[in-house]
C-alpha cells in the first residue's frame, strides 16, 4: 500500500521545496523587505544556498526585488493563487441570477469584471433581452485605466495598491497621474462611476463596486447603457437599480460596504 501524502505521521524531506517555502514564509513576515543577505542570515543559511532559489522564485512572479535597494518582498501570486479560481466561482455563481434580473428589469447589458494581472478581466456577462445590445465579450482583457471596472476598483483599494498600479501600469496618453487620482478620489467619493465609454461613441458606462466580507471591492458591475429611441426606462432609474444590485452582490458574499479609507 502506498504511503498517504496527507498522513502528518510521515515524514518526508525535500530541502529544495522547504528552502523554498522557508524564503516565502521569512518574506511574508517583513513589511520592508530584505535584501540576499538579509534574507541569508534571518534564514541561517549561505547566500549562495539561497541564490538560485530567489532567482527561480523571481521568475516565476512569487518575489520581486526592489530596483533601487535590492531588496526582495513577496508579489500578490501567493493571494492569487490562494483565491483567484474560488473567487471567481463564487462571484459568478452569486452574481448570474442578479445580473439576470437587472438586465431583464432596465433592458440593458451588463459585465462583471476584476482586476487581476494589471488588466481588467470580464468574468460574467449577461445581454439584453432587447433586440439591440450593447455587451462585452465573456473573457476579454481591458486596460486597467480605459475601463469603468478598473477605475470603480482601484478607486476603493488601498492607497499603497494603488501606489502599486500607478507605478507599473502605463498611463492612458493625454492622462497625467495627478488627474487619474483626482477621478479615483471622485470615484470613491460618489460611490459609483458614471463614463463615457473608452471605446464605443454614443455609451456610457454605469459601474459600481462590489464588496466583499473584508470591505474590499473584489469586482465591479458595469452596464454599457445603450439609449434607444422611445426608451421607457429612465437613465437614472437604470443607475440606481445598477448600484442595488452591486450590493445585493456584495451582501451574498458577507460583504456589501466598502473598508474605511486610507487616511490623507
Amino acid at each position: 500500500m502506498a504511503d498517504d501524502p496527507h498522513d502528518t505521521r510521515i515524514r518526508y524531506t525535500a530541502p529544495a521545496l522547504e528552502k523554498g517555502l522557508d524564503i516565502l514564509e521569512r518574506l511574508a513576515v517583513e513589511e520592508g523587505g530584505l535584501t540576499q543577505a538579509e534574507l541569508a542570515r534571518a534564514m541561517g543559511r549561505s547566500v549562495s544556498e539561497i541564490f538560485r532559489m530567489l532567482a527561480v522564485l523571481a521568475g516565476r512572479g512569487y518575489v520581486v526585488a526592489d530596483a533601487a535597494s535590492g531588496r526582495y518582498g513577496l508579489t500578490t501570486m501567493l493571494f492569487e493563487i490562494a483565491h483567484r479560481t474560488p473567487l471567481i466561482r463564487r462571484l459568478t455563481t452569486t452574481a448570474a441570477p442578479v445580473m439576470q434580473r437587472l438586465a431583464q428589469a432596465v433592458n440593458q447589458s451588463c459585465h462583471l469584471a476584476m482586476v487581476t494581472d494589471d488588466s481588467v478581466i470580464v468574468i460574467g456577462q449577461v445581454d439584453s433581452p432587447g433586440n439591440n445590445i450593447m455587451a462585452v465579450r465573456l473573457g476579454a482583457k481591458i486596460d486597467l485605466w480605459r475601463a469603468s471596472s478598473g477605475r470603480v476598483i482601484m478607486a476603493h483599494c488601498t492607497a499603497a495598491a494603488l501606489d502599486q498600479k500607478l507605478a507599473r501600469v502605463p498611463l492612458p496618453d493625454g492622462k497625467d497621474e495627478a488627474a487619474l487620482r483626482a477621478e479615483l478620489s471622485a470615484i470613491r467619493r460618489t460611490g459609483h462611476e458614471v463614463m463615457d465609454s473608452f471605446v464605443a461613441r454614443g455609451i456610457v458606462n454605469i459601474c459600481a463596486p462590489v464588496f466583499d466580507h473584508a470591505g474590499e471591492a473584489a469586482a465591479a458591475l458595469t452596464i454599457p447603457y445603450l439609449q434607444r429611441y422611445q426608451e421607457t426606462i429612465p437613465f437614472e432609474t437604470c443607475k440606481d437599480m445598477l448600484i442595488a444590485a452591486a450590493a445585493e452582490i456584495g451582501r451574498a458574499l458577507g460583504g456589501g460596504t466598502a473598508r474605511a479609507a486610507d487616511p490623507d
